[in-house]
């Protein structure tokens, strides 16, 4: 919610702009496919993938287009927002970083991977897991992995997207295990197990690990 409108997409592709005190719509947005991306409003813009293959800029007060970015398969994770920057986990296989002024991408780093995760971004660095059973860390500087993380004897897809605390990266698995893994060099800490897969992503507070699966 931004500006007393909140921002939500539909499987028929519309993403609306509904007014917060009484319901009523301000304005829609059609793309071309599906939507399953969040919306991020950034000042006066709204972001928004489809599974169209692109992620659009919008005007967050009327929906008019600013830019729009295609990528080569289905935005279906939410952008995360940095300093201005978009990055964006793609199930095209790679990580797109761009400039959310002008839409220009800024750098791409090919991971080989599909995944629905949206990236966690601290100190310089991006998380996410991947459906090839991995969680990556890439250096937003050095634009490359830094490090791949995979548990050692099971072998699961993440959907979840990553949490960040006290210098680890927590994510749930497909394997039914919530992991904790060193943030600095991808060394697995711990992990927890559920009774079934998880794929909401993790919130901490007060020193722990709170979520559904």
């Amino acid at each position: 919610m931004s500006n007393g409108l909140v921002y939500v997409g539909d499987f028929g592709g519309t993403l609306h702009a509904v007014d917060v005190v009484d319901g009523t719509k301000v304005w829609s947005f059609q793309t071309e496919a599906e939507i399953k991306s969040s919306p991020i409003v950034v000042g006066d813009r709204v972001l928004i993938g489809s599974y169209d293959a692109n992620l659009y800029c919008l005007s967050a007060k009327d929906g008019t287009l600013i830019w729009k970015l295609e990528t080569d398969n289905f935005v279906h994770a939410t952008p995360a927002v940095h300093d201005g920057i978009a990055y964006l986990s793609g199930c095209d296989e790679v990580f797109h970083a761009v400039r959310i002024s002008d839409g220009e991408e800024l750098f791409v780093v090919p991971f080989r991977a599909n995944t629905g995760s949206s990236a966690a971004i601290a100190d310089g660095r991006a998380y996410f897991g991947t459906y090839s059973n991995e969680v990556l860390a890439v250096d937003l500087d050095a634009k490359s992995i830094v490090w791949r993380y995979e548990h050692p004897v099971r072998h699961f897809p993440y959907y979840s997207s990553a949490a960040l605390a006290d210098g680890l990266v927590v994510v749930g698995g497909r394997d039914k295990m919530v992991h904790g893994i060193d943030a600095a060099t991808g060394e697995g800490k711990w992990t927890f197990m559920t009774r079934s897969r998880v794929d909401s992503s993790p919130a901490i507070a007060d020193g722990r690990v709170r979520g559904v699966g």
